[in-house]
């Protein structure tokens, strides 16, 4: 029996409808707009690609959006000097520098430059801190943030579970472990993070009840590396040349989705699983941002 699909578009449309529903009442009762300043630096195709569909968004829901697109060649000097304006402008509650930036750029002295006010990507170490001790009053990375919504509003309930995280970036892999061991209602996981120096890394995948890819390698999980009915959540987001199509590649995740799906409970596909989220949550982290500047119950 094939896996039941995750449809990520479904469930950040329902996120999505929610955050246009807040939008709508911080301008009604508070007079309000949320507002997110995008920094992208350099021309990067693919980081271009997600910055026009943050401003996409934005729009969309009524988000007021600045985008600045820099030269690749732009000194840190500039850059800091840009986030500094943003941090004290009113009209701006959430500050976002795409990653990753060119060589001549610090990323961490720039990440730590933002506001921890204004860092709704959760990269700023104030914010990181506060999500592994279990605090609200910051905010959880994106990515993360969007898989542990996609599994509770499909009825998967982590608690007592064991989840099998492959990769351990500072992006999805990290995060992801301190979400879902978590004490609190969504997590509650029992939690093992395995990467590239993991020895008999099959073997840890197979013992996963809910195993989450984010190794960014083409299909790399496959369907022997997954226990019967797991439910498995693909981060993954790879180009892979194929000339039988018109633009020459096609995207597809780090688990070999047509396999592994014969065998998984739930599985999302890409793309239409995770990457729908990353945004809808970016909205809602700006969102709450302007709530808490203006001292608004969350």
């Amino acid at each position: 029996m094939a896996a039941q699909i995750i449809d990520g578009k479904k469930i950040a449309a329902q996120v999505n409808e929610e955050s246009r529903k807040e939008i709508s009442m911080l301008a009604r009762d508070h007079n309000f707009q949320p507002g997110l300043a995008v920094i992208l630096i350099g021309e990067d195709p693919a980081s271009q690609v997600y910055v026009n569909m943050k401003d996409r968004k934005c729009r969309e829901l009524g988000i007021y959006s600045a985008k600045h697109v820099l030269a690749a060649a732009t000194p840190q000097e500039e850059v800091l000097e840009l986030i500094a304006q943003l941090n004290h402008d009113p009209k701006i509650n959430g500050i976002l520098v795409q990653s990753p930036p060119p060589p001549q750029i610090d990323e961490e002295q720039v990440v730590a430059a933002v506001d921890p006010a204004k860092d709704v990507d959760c990269f700023h170490p104030q914010n990181v801190g506060k999500m592994f001790i279990g605090r609200q009053d910051g905010f959880f990375p994106c990515t993360p943030y969007g898989v542990m919504v996609l599994l509770e509003r499909s009825g998967i309930d982590p608690a007592g579970r064991h989840a099998v995280i492959v990769g351990r970036s500072n992006i999805v892999g990290k995060p992801m472990l301190a979400l879902l061991v978590q004490k609190t209602a969504g997590a509650n996981a029992t939690v093992t993070c395995v990467h590239s120096r993991t020895r008999s890394l099959p073997e840890l995948t197979r013992r996963a009840d809910i195993l989450i890819a984010a190794i960014g390698k083409p299909e790399f999980i496959t369907a022997d590396m997954i226990r019967e009915n797991a439910v498995v959540v693909d981060v993954g987001m790879n180009r892979v040349e194929d000339a039988g199509t018109q633009r020459g590649y096609r995207l597809v995740g780090d688990v070999k989705f047509d396999e592994v799906a014969e065998k998984a409970a739930f599985i999302t596909p890409v793309p239409g699983g995770v990457g729908p989220m990353t945004i809808a949550m970016l909205m809602h982290n700006t969102i709450k941002a302007c709530k808490m500047q203006h001292g608004i119950k969350i």
